[in-house]
C-alpha cells in the first residue's frame, strides 16, 4: 500500500484513506461520454437480442449459459438481468477493462501491478422484483491474499429508488461470512447477518458514468427496482498482481489473468484467513444460487 501512496493518479492521498477505512468509494467521471454511450448502446442491442429469448441462453467457455434473464422476461418487456464476461463480445467493454480513471485508481489502492479477473454486467430494469442479498464478493473466489477490488460502472443514473447498491462501511476489515447454510450454498450471508448490515447499509448512487469501488471483503447488497427507470452496471474485477486464484473462475474469461497495470514479479503473496470453498454456479449466474437460501 504504501507503493500506492506516492503512486500518480486520480485518487488523493485523502481518497485513498477514506477507502481503506471505507471499504468503497464513488469515483464521478469515471467515464467519458462517448464511451458510456457506447456501453450502453450495446448492452441495448444485447437486450434487443433478447426478445426472442425464453430462458437462459448463450455460452460462456465452461458451457454455461452466458446471457440471465429476470423472471417474466418477456419479448414485449425484455429483461436481461446478467450477461457473463462482456468484455468478450465487445471491443468496448473490452477497452474499459483494460484502461481508464477507475483502472489508475485500482492500482493506486491494491498495484502498482493489478491483474483482471472476471467481468459481467447486472441490470435491474424498471419495476423487476431480482433482490440482491447481502454478500461478500470473495466468498465466491478465494485467492492467496483479498487485495482485490470490484469497480461498477454506472450505464445508467443510480438513484434511492432504481435499486443502488448498499455497502456496510468498513465491514471489509470484519470476518468473512459463511455463504453455506445447511449444507446449501446460498450465495448470501445468514439471515441474522443480513439484517444487522440492513441496518448498518448506505447507498453507494450517482450520475451515469461514475463508478463505484469496492473492496471484494464488503459486505453488500441490493434492494428490487420498483421505479420506471433502469439500473445496469458494468462490474468488472481486479486483483492484485500477487494475488493467485485458489479455485477456478466462476465468470471464466479468456483475458482472466490479463496485467493491466504494472509488471509482473513471479512471486505469491499469501495473507491469513480461513473460508468453504464457494460453489461453482452451474447456471448462468449467482442469482440461481441465491434462490436456494429462500
Amino acid at each position: 500500500m504504501e507503493n500506492a501512496r506516492v503512486a500518480s493518479g486520480p485518487l488523493g492521498l485523502e481518497e485513498i484513506a477514506r477507502f481503506e477505512r471505507d471499504g468503497w468509494l464513488l469515483l464521478k467521471a469515471a467515464l467519458e461520454p462517448a464511451m458510456l454511450a457506447a456501453l450502453a448502446a450495446d448492452f441495448e442491442g444485447w437486450v434487443e437480442a433478447s426478445r426472442v429469448e425464453t430462458g437462459a441462453y448463450g455460452q460462456q467457455s465452461d458451457g454455461r449459459p452466458r446471457f440471465s434473464l429476470e423472471p417474466g422476461h418477456s419479448a414485449h418487456r425484455p429483461a436481461l438481468r446478467r450477461i457473463a464476461s462482456p468484455v468478450e463480445l465487445s471491443p468496448n467493454y473490452l477497452a474499459v477493462m483494460r484502461d481508464g480513471k477507475a483502472v489508475d485508481a485500482v492500482a493506486q489502492l491494491i498495484g502498482p501491478a493489478i491483474r483482471f479477473n472476471n467481468s459481467k454486467i447486472n441490470s435491474k430494469h424498471p419495476g423487476t422484483a431480482t433482490a440482491v442479498k447481502y454478500h461478500q464478493d470473495f466468498l465466491f473466489e478465494p485467492h492467496s491474499n483479498d487485495d482485490l477490488i470490484t469497480v461498477l460502472y454506472f450505464l445508467d443514473d443510480v438513484t434511492a429508488d432504481n435499486g443502488p447498491l448498499e455497502v456496510v462501511s468498513g465491514s471489509h476489515t470484519g470476518p468473512l461470512h459463511d455463504h453455506w447454510h445447511e449444507g446449501v450454498f446460498t450465495g448470501a450471508v445468514s439471515a441474522a447477518v443480513g439484517g444487522a448490515a440492513a441496518s448498518k447499509s448506505v447507498p453507494c448512487r450517482g450520475p451515469a458514468g461514475s463508478a463505484c469501488l469496492m473492496h471484494t471483503r464488503l459486505l453488500h447488497g441490493s434492494a428490487p427496482n420498483l421505479s420506471a427507470a433502469p439500473r445496469t452496471l458494468f462490474i468488472v474485477e481486479y486483483c492484485a498482481e500477487d494475488a493467485l486464484p485458489l479455485q477456478r473462475n466462476h465468470i471464466p474469461s479468456r483475458y482472466a489473468g490479463e496485467l493491466v497495470r504494472g509488471t509482473a514479479s513471479n512471486r505469491v503473496r499469501c495473507s491469513s484467513y480461513e473460508m468453504a470453498f464457494p460453489e461453482v454456479p452451474e447456471g448462468a449466474s449467482f442469482f440461481e444460487q441465491q434462490v436456494k437460501g429462500d
